[in-house]
């Protein structure tokens, strides 16, 4: 690796693991054939193209103009979508959320430490809101290998990252925060699930558990003890807090820097989600992100604070900007072009009642490759997968959180929601790969088994 503030380090001791030495030769491939992420989703576009047009062979231009139109299909969705991470990243670059952090980070005294503990913050962080766990996998990772050399931190990386995971169990959870949406697209076949049936449910909340638990054990395995990448940079995810000269400041300026202004609106925001909580409102895209706002505008000061913290966030998803409307565009094509549908349909045809949900599970890790969008791949295979399944008896509860695991699982090697992590750190997805392809490979092994038994 040659980016800055990174260095080798020699270690000698021990002879490596199985996993540890896998892990060594996963990485050292992804090194060497990964490409850039914005090159990965160009790749897909066109691999999706050619498939398209062998299946369609009379007709290329009605594919062409599902493409570009398609471009522009889920604008609305994306807004959502960059709201969501950048209210999340601006209230984690809150000055006492960010030292918080920083005094957690003094606790991984040893590499072992190190991992679990980024693993778990960032896996909290993930829980309440995947655009915060952004820049609290980053801050955590900076800082805790920064106060400990013997750490990898390319691992280390992997591990704040490792908990998109288990993002479809949380808060900010994309198709459980839909459904329980009033009037969403599919209201009329599955009427409106709230999310006491599916993000706070059993069978969710023991999968969530039980890859909480094992996924760190897997990480420790992979831990090498020599040639360990040290993060050498000590800087820290820089705050936003300035403190003005207020006896110079204009009027202008006295209301940039007030933290009335703040304080007020950001009050307004946070009793609005009481009320509309207290009147039986489950949580949803549009509420999680007025709360998230309000609390930045509560938290941050002054509104200067807060608008420079909300700069800063939107820096670090600018590639997720430039990429989403590519992925938009492939969902038209596997939309149109019916490639979406076979492959759903195909899984569908050779399921039962009883496993029904690990076929739409499996299917949707194989569609997420090609369209990472949690909402955006609900779109394409909801209306497939939820009249199907109900068909045979299936809850569309459990059909809607088996897309969601799916989508969740593959997220692990598509490269596309590391990006605001990897920009913040100054990796690249080649970087974590090799890590990250054996998490998934557990990932999956562990929640096909336990939606054999709970759903």
């Amino acid at each position: 690796m040659s980016q800055p503030g990174v260095d080798v380090v020699q270690e000698k001791s021990g002879k490596e693991s199985l996993l540890t030495r896998t892990a060594n030769v996963l990485s050292r491939w992804s090194n060497k054939y990964v490409p850039d992420a914005f090159v990965i989703a160009v790749l897909l576009t066109l691999f999706v193209f050619i498939v398209a047009f062998f299946m369609n062979p009379s007709e290329p231009m009605p594919i062409l103009k599902s493409w570009g139109d398609g471009f522009w299909t889920y604008l609305a969705f994306t807004m959502q979508m960059v709201l969501l991470m950048v209210t999340g990243m601006t209230l984690a670059s809150v000055p006492f959320i960010n030292k918080g952090l920083q005094v957690v980070a003094r606790l991984a005294n040893t590499p072992q430490k190190a991992y679990v503990l980024t693993f778990l913050i960032s896996a909290l962080a993930y829980y309440i809101n995947w655009g915060l766990a952004v820049v609290v996998g980053a801050i955590m990772a900076k800082e805790v290998a920064s106060k400990n050399a013997k750490a990898h931190f390319p691992l280390l990386v992997a591990a704040a990252y490792a908990p998109t995971a288990l993002y479809s169990a949380g808060l900010s959870s994309s198709i459980g925060l839909t459904i329980a949406t009033e009037d969403h697209f599919l209201a009329s076949v599955m009427g409106v699930i709230p999310t006491s049936e599916t993000i706070f449910s059993f069978s969710t909340v023991t999968i969530f558990l039980a890859l909480l638990i094992t996924m760190p054990i897997v990480i420790l395995l992979m831990a090498p003890k020599k040639n360990i990448i040290s993060y050498q940079n000590t800087e820290t995810v820089q705050t936003v807090t300035v403190k003005p000269d207020k006896k110079n400041l204009t009027f202008a300026e006295k209301l940039e820097w007030t933290p009335f202004l703040g304080i007020v609106l950001g009050a307004i925001g946070v009793v609005y989600c009481g009320y509309e909580f207290t009147n039986g409102r489950s949580l949803d895209l549009n509420i999680i992100n007025i709360f998230f706002l309000s609390l930045g505008l509560l938290l941050h000061g002054s509104l200067n604070n807060f608008s420079q913290g909300f700069k800063e966030a939107t820096q670090s998803i600018s590639p997720i900007i430039l990429q989403f409307p590519f992925y938009a565009g492939i969902i038209a094509v596997l939309a149109s072009s019916g490639m979406g549908a076979n492959i759903i349909e195909w899984m569908t045809s050779i399921s039962s009642k009883s496993t029904f949900d690990i076929f739409t599970y499996w299917s949707a890790g194989l569609v997420n490759l090609l369209a990472p969008s949690g909402g955006g791949q609900w779109a394409l295979q909801g209306p497939l997968q939820v009249p199907a399944g109900m068909e045979l008896g299936v809850d569309p509860a459990t059909i809607a959180m088996a897309v969601g695991w799916g989508d969740a699982w593959t997220n692990l090697i598509q490269p596309f929601w590391a990006l605001p992590l990897l920009g913040v750190l100054g990796l690249k997805i080649k970087d974590i790969m090799g890590y990250c392809f054996i998490l998934c490979i557990w990932v999956g092994l562990v929640t096909s088994v336990l939606m054999l038994f709970l759903y």
